[in-house]
């Protein structure tokens, strides 16, 4: 982020696409930007108890993506991978960030590396309020049969998306040298590959 830069009174006409970036938080710095981004959104905005927030999850099976408006952090989101679904959970935009392009770079993100991993199916927990986002911009629909649920005093909803194969996912097809990636980089040559091409080469 440029210095200098007041984040909280940008104008939505410069919220623009290109300075966004997403990226797996793989780093100890990475996550706790993501941790500040949430403390803001859910404890700050919507007034959350930490011990619903920060609910035991972040490290049992969870991979984070951080959204940055050029470096700063500005967003983020929680997949969580079970065996049959992805869960999209803990999805926070900083206030001055909302009505740009940063939630829908965000969101695709998500879905893409739900689906490079070989999901079909995500499912995610929607404020009620929210529901018709979901329908328009990703195809989303209320889970039949599923009541409505309440926590931090708002209504939410279970939220259903089928992912389209992704002509790249990972699976145990995959070469080994692929799979030994760092997670959502499995396009880009790891460490263990270049170590070996060293050894090779000495």
């Amino acid at each position: 982020m440029a210095s200098g830069t007041v984040v909280s009174s940008i104008p939505r006409r410069r919220l623009k696409a290109g300075d966004y970036h997403v990226e797996v938080a793989r780093s100890l710095d990475a996550l706790m930007k993501v941790q500040a981004v949430r403390t803001l959104v859910y404890m700050g905005d919507q007034a959350c108890p930490f011990e619903e927030e920060f609910d035991g999850n972040d490290f049992c099976g969870a991979t984070h993506l951080l959204l940055s408006w050029r470096g700063e952090p500005v967003g983020c989101v929680r997949m969580r991978w079970f065996g049959e679904f992805a869960k999209f959970e803990r999805l926070a935009l900083r206030k001055e960030h909302r009505g740009g392009p940063g939630l829908l770079i965000l969101c695709n993100a998500a879905f893409d590396l739900a689906a490079r991993k070989g999901y079909r199916k995500l499912m995610g927990h929607a404020q009620v309020r929210g529901e018709a986002f979901w329908k328009r911009y990703f195809g989303g629909r209320p889970r039949p049969g599923r009541p409505r649920f309440h926590f931090s005093q708002f209504a939410y909803v279970e939220i259903e998306f089928d992912l389209k194969p992704h002509p790249k996912a990972v699976g145990l097809a995959s070469p080994a040298m692929v799979l030994l990636r760092p997670e959502g980089a499995w396009d880009e040559p790891g460490v263990l590959e270049a170590h070996a091409a060293e050894e090779l080469a000495a």
